[in-house]
């Protein structure tokens, strides 16, 4: 499974980008809000999704954690497909949508093209629970525009340790040191766990 895509930006548009990584053209989906934070770019990471079927190889990229976190809770819902998810995401901001969905805002959701009021309603009943609006926002615009941060936390996860758990100590650990290195940041974290 990918996790994420580094390389040249060969094509952009709002929908989609192309990314060139090896000599190998990646076509991947995007939302609005990725799209602007590419726009003006050569060069990019992009955390991934990937989804196989059949028929279909789809990649969704996400210039940030939030983002993917919430289109992956997103196709979690019974109703929402992959493209519906991304056009809930090209409507909102991340920190907008987790407090639609805290605050059980039905209509605000129904206003999304090829969204209902069934699938307003079940999105709001699945994922208020799992929804703490500001909190991951807010951990992840502090840190994680750092690469140094995403590679620390996923050795920290390829090595057991939970995400939230992992995300709060990283936290500390670059909001003390913004430029620490991966591998320092590791050692950190381990001993601070």
């Amino acid at each position: 499974m990918l996790n994420h895509i580094r390389g040249s930006i060969y094509s952009l548009a709002p929908a989609s980008v192309v990314i060139e990584a090896n000599g190998i053209g990646y076509e991947i989906n995007i939302s609005l809000e990725t799209f602007s934070a590419l726009e003006g770019r050569k060069e990019a990471v992009l955390l991934v999704h990937e989804i196989i079927r059949e028929d279909t190889h789809d990649l969704y990229g996400f210039a940030e954690e939030s983002e993917r976190r919430l289109f992956r809770m997103l196709i979690g819902v019974s109703g929402v497909g992959a493209n519906t998810a991304r056009m809930i995401l090209s409507s909102f901001k991340v920190a907008e949508l987790e407090q639609i969905i805290a605050s059980g805002q039905h209509a605000a959701l129904k206003s999304v093209k090829g969204i209902g009021s069934k699938t307003a309603e079940r999105v709001i009943v699945d994922l208020r629970d799992k929804i703490k609006p500001g909190e991951v926002t807010l951990l992840l615009k502090s840190a994680l525009n750092n690469e140094a941060f995403d590679e620390a936390l996923s050795a920290l996860m390829m090595l057991g340790f939970a995400r939230p758990q992992s995300q709060k100590v990283l936290k500390k650990i670059f909001e003390g040191d913004p430029n620490i290195k991966v591998e320092a940041a590791i050692k950190k974290a381990l001993s601070m766990m």
